[in-house]
């Protein structure tokens, strides 16, 4: 059954001077989006709100800005070029930039506040400098030579990093530099997270203050365990040959200890992580006396999750609590331990969603926080003063993400209070003490507005009102912007599976237009939403295709009766779901039926393929962009977790959930597309591929890109890219722009 969620009007007329969105634009050194904010804090104080943006002629190039909330002003802090005219990043730094999907960004990437609100510590290019943010211009480089992951300490006293595997503090009273270790070199890393922590665990850091400046727990780790995959990255004008550690599923990891250390003495105790070491550490925190170190513990098939408590003076350990499941837990960042009682606030989905609990420090459950059919996304603020926690989620409409308040006591566990308007998308950066937040909005009409509100929802003051006017830089394309429809279709088994889609421009309901399907379709992604800026997907409505996406079973931001009916079997329920929207398209008199493609990038190339090995007869072509071919190839937290097995010990799980055991039915024109430096998804991925059609004698393109990544990224590459899929979709399915 169908049910329209949304029907948005078009936009007002446009003024003579309209133009036609092209790749170009897209694609250009502007944003179409207007002057957008990214990293939004405030700082302790409360009297600024920080962000980066980029440059008014380079999108892509970032500076650190500010908004004083005394005089309502906004000022350039730091200008990126004037710190390092040009940038010369280390392999290292390459490579967490790509982990956190930064690689095409430059300047100022990240940054942080001091505990007292008057610095900034502002990492540029393996470079460190602190930033007096009354005197911006005196910035001073306080430490160089491939620095990685700064932070300032929680009372200020330090400015602590990761450089050549060690980690280092520095005395910002005398300056004085104390590397803490001395053994990192080769294969052993210190205060550093792995390989796969940074790409399937969201762990962006290796080591843990204590919030008194006393200790820091780190991370030790070696990969000696670990093979080594030789990767060939072919550039334009070289080939240099890469021997990554790279833990493919069923590989040993690296083995990994915890210790805690004294950034006074430099004196170091290992924790003990438990009698088996083929384990994965997710987490590290602190209580907030600094007494108790608590760390987390998951077992290698993810099935069980310890959280730990540790004594810091005397090393004695007690259990907290456990988290179970037959299929995987899912790890998360919402523990946070209350300043002023004995307790901490913890996630879990063991009610089937995702809730909020209330401990005390000895693992006694006290109260659940919030309760109900249906899921918190993040704890965003906690205010004991007020017992107030606030979280977001799309309890309202799952294509929406809101700002909800709940009680600490679980007064208001099934009713959270709602504080964001609006329909749409709502990111929201607290203060610390949680009485002020930035609110980031969008909508498919609405490009990001930020604000600034008090913690009941209140305006305070515009950061950016980004108002679609004359001088906007998406004021020429507004009268091409057509409406996104919104709705619902059922999948086999009667779950609910969300669509978006746009008409084609000039549509006539009496015409029968082609389909451009966008598929994700893996796990941690929702890609059905009520956001600005998929600029490509209305770009290709503009071009007379029918632009749908379909959110199959085991996407993201749902129950888990939906998301665990992918395990063990990769990429059959959601294929079936995708058929089933095609099923359902096919059914609307304005389709042509025998003009459908899909296109998809990883997992979505992984699914391109699979629907046209399933369903060739109903797909006229498909794009696969940086599949996943053989999840054998794949990292070992991510495909262990879906798969539920080794390739050793099921290996029929990895037949069925791979590409291979189905390409006879692939009969459909095929675009593969690969970077040819992939550190994610292995260029071996396509070729394997490439040399299993050969032999099954299957015609198809091939484009691969010299010096790639995973995300082709780089705006002439990525221009490129999107074009080469505009063109295979022209030329296999036609079109219909209106001229």
């Amino acid at each position: 059954m169908r049910l329209l969620l949304c029907l948005l009007a078009a936009l007002a007329a446009a003024p003579a001077s309209a133009e036609r969105l092209t790749l170009d634009r897209i694609h250009g050194e502007t944003s179409l989006a207007g002057p957008g904010v990214k990293n939004l804090k405030v700082s302790p104080d409360g009297e600024r709100v920080t962000f980066l943006r980029g440059r008014a002629d380079n999108q892509f190039q970032q500076d650190l800005w500010e908004y004083n909330m005394k005089d309502k002003t906004t000022r350039l802090l730091v200008d990126s070029k004037k710190l390092v005219p040009t940038e010369n990043l280390s392999l290292e730094e390459k490579a967490r930039r790509e982990r956190a999907r930064t690689a095409g960004l430059s300047g100022i990437i990240n940054y942080s506040w001091s505990p007292d609100g008057k610095q900034l510590l502002v990492p540029i290019a393996g470079d460190l400098y602190l930033v007096d943010v009354a005197h911006p211009d005196t910035a001073r480089k306080v430490a160089s030579g491939n620095v990685l992951d700064p932070k300032i300490s929680p009372k200020g006293r330090y400015v602590s990093f990761v450089r050549n595997q060690n980690l280092v503090v520095m005395d910002l009273k005398t300056g004085a530099e104390r590397q803490l270790t001395t053994d990192g070199k080769d294969t052993v890393h210190n205060g550093e997270a792995e390989f796969v922590a940074q790409e399937e665990m969201d762990q962006t850091t290796g080591y843990y203050w204590a919030p008194d400046d006393s200790a820091i727990a780190y991370k030790r780790y070696d990969e000696a365990p670990v093979p080594v995959a030789r990767r060939f990255e072919i550039f334009a004008d070289r080939t240099e040959v890469i021997d990554q550690h790279y833990p493919a599923a069923g590989d040993p990891n690296v083995l990994v200890d915890l210790f805690i250390v004294s950034p006074e003495t430099g004196v170091a105790r290992q924790v003990d992580l438990g009698a088996e070491k083929d384990i994965y550490l997710v987490r590290a925190d602190w209580s907030a006396d600094s007494k108790t170190l608590v760390f987390q513990r998951q077992t290698r098939d993810q099935k069980r999750l310890d959280l730990v408590a540790v004594d810091a003076g005397t090393l004695a350990q007690r259990p907290l609590l456990s988290e179970t499941s037959k299929t995987w837990v899912s790890i998360h960042n919402d523990l946070h331990f209350l300043k002023k009682r004995q307790a901490f606030i913890w996630a879990s989905e063991r009610s089937g969603r995702k809730h909020l609990y209330l401990y005390d420090l000895n693992g006694k459950l006290l109260n659940p926080i919030s309760s109900g059919e249906w899921g918190i996304d993040n704890v965003l603020a906690v205010d004991e003063a007020a017992g107030k926690v606030y979280v977001s989620s799309n309890k309202d409409a799952v294509i929406d993400k809101q700002t909800y308040a709940l009680n600490l006591n679980g007064s208001t566990a099934g009713k959270p209070a709602r504080i964001t308007a609006g329909d749409g998308w709502h990111d929201t950066r607290f203060a610390n003490n949680g009485k002020i937040f930035v609110d980031t909005y969008s909508s498919p009409t609405t490009p990001p507005q930020v604000s600034i509100r008090k913690a009941d929802g209140a305006m305070v003051q515009w950061l950016e009102r980004n108002e679609l006017n004359a001088s906007h830089p998406f004021a020429k394309y507004v009268s091409d912007l057509l409406p996104t429809e919104y709705g619902t279709i059922k999948a086999k088994d009667g779950q609910t599976l969300y669509y978006s889609m746009i008409k084609p421009a000039g549509f006539d309901a009496t015409k029968k237009y082609p389909v451009f399907l966008f598929t994700y379709g893996g796990p941690h992604s929702q890609r059905v939403t009520r956001t600005w800026g998929n600029y490509f997907n209305q770009y290709m409505a503009q071009q007379g295709f029918v632009v749908f996406t379909l959110d199959n079973r085991g996407s993201s931001r749902r129950e888990r009766v939906f998301t665990d009916v992918i395990y063990n079997n990769l990429g059959k329920n959601e294929v079936e779901d995708q058929v089933t929207g095609i099923d359902w398209l096919a059914q609307q008199s304005f389709v042509d039926p025998k003009r459908v493609g899909v296109f998809g990038w990883s997992y979505g190339g992984f699914m391109t393929l699979r629907l046209l090995a399933a369903a060739s007869d109903k797909i006229a072509m498909g794009v696969s962009v940086a599949p996943v071919t053989d999840w054998a190839l794949y990292d070992t937290h991510y495909t262990e977790q879906f798969v539920g097995a080794t390739p050793k010990s099921d290996p029929d799980a990895y037949a069925r959930s791979g590409v291979f055991a189905h390409l006879d039915g692939l009969k459909s024109p095929l675009l593969l597309v690969h970077g040819m430096a992939d550190d994610n998804v292995l260029f071996s991925n396509s070729t394997r591929l490439i040399d299993e059609l050969v032999k099954r004698n299957v015609q198809f393109d091939l484009m691969t890109y010299p010096g790639a990544k995973h995300g082709i990224s780089g705006r002439t590459s990525q221009r490129h890219v999107y074009g080469l899929i505009e063109a295979f979709f022209k030329k296999n399915l036609g079109g219909t722009a209106a001229k």
